[in-house]
C-alpha cells in the first residue's frame, strides 16, 4: 500500500481525528497543508493574465495619445475683452474643456498671462495672489511665480501649465497649451 506524501495529509487545526471534529468542520473541511500550495500552472496563468492586463493598459494609452494628436490644435476660445480685466486683476475661465479651470492675470497695461489652476503637485486648485506676485496652493502651501509659473515654494517641482493667448480686436482668446511649460 502506498503511503500519502507528508504534504498531502490533511490535519484538522485542533489535531483531532476526523471523527472527533464538529459537524460544521466535517461539512466544510479546510485542507490546511494544501491551502498555501500553488501549482506552477496556476502561477503561470496568473503571470500571463497580469501581463496581458498591463499590455492592454499600455495599448489603451497609445490609442488615446494617437487620437489626441489627430484632433489637431486646441480650440480657440474667447476669454474676455482687454478692458474687462483691471491691471493686477484676475479672471477665471475654463480651457480647453469645461472641467479644466484656468486663470487669466493682467500684469500691467499690456501684459497678460494665463495658467491652468491645477497645482502640479496633487492637482489642488491654486489661488492667484497678484499683489504677492504668486499663485498659492493652499493644500501643501506651495507657490508658483506669477510671471513664469515656476514653483518657488513647497512641494511642487513642475511649473503650471501655461495657456497660449491671442489678442484680436480688443479681445483675449485662449489658443492652446504651451507644451514647453509642462
Amino acid at each position: 500500500m502506498l503511503q500519502p506524501e507528508r504534504e498531502q495529509i490533511t490535519v484538522a487545526p485542533d489535531g483531532g481525528s476526523e471523527a472527533e471534529q464538529p459537524q460544521w468542520r466535517q461539512d466544510f473541511p479546510i485542507d490546511w497543508p494544501q491551502d498555501n500550495y500553488i501549482a506552477r500552472r496556476d502561477f503561470t496563468k496568473f503571470l500571463v493574465l497580469t501581463s496581458l492586463a498591463f499590455t492592454a493598459g499600455q495599448i489603451w494609452i497609445v490609442v488615446q495619445n494617437f487620437f489626441r494628436a489627430r484632433r489637431g490644435q486646441s480650440p480657440i476660445r474667447l476669454i474676455a475683452g482687454v478692458d474687462e480685466v483691471p491691471i493686477g486683476g484676475t479672471l477665471m475661465f475654463t480651457y480647453p474643456e469645461q472641467h479644466d479651470q484656468c486663470v487669466l492675470v493682467r500684469l500691467d497695461e499690456r501684459s497678460f498671462i494665463a495658467y491652468s489652476r491645477e497645482c502640479t503637485h496633487l492637482s489642488c486648485s491654486v489661488v492667484p495672489e497678484p499683489d504677492k506676485r504668486r499663485f498659492f496652493c493652499p493644500c501643501h502651501e506651495g507657490a508658483f511665480d506669477i510671471a513664469t509659473g515656476s514653483p518657488i515654494a513647497g512641494p511642487p517641482r513642475r511649473p503650471l501649465a501655461r495657456i497660449k493667448l491671442e489678442f484680436r480686436q480688443g479681445s483675449i482668446y485662449a489658443a492652446g497649451l504651451d507644451l514647453r511649460s509642462l
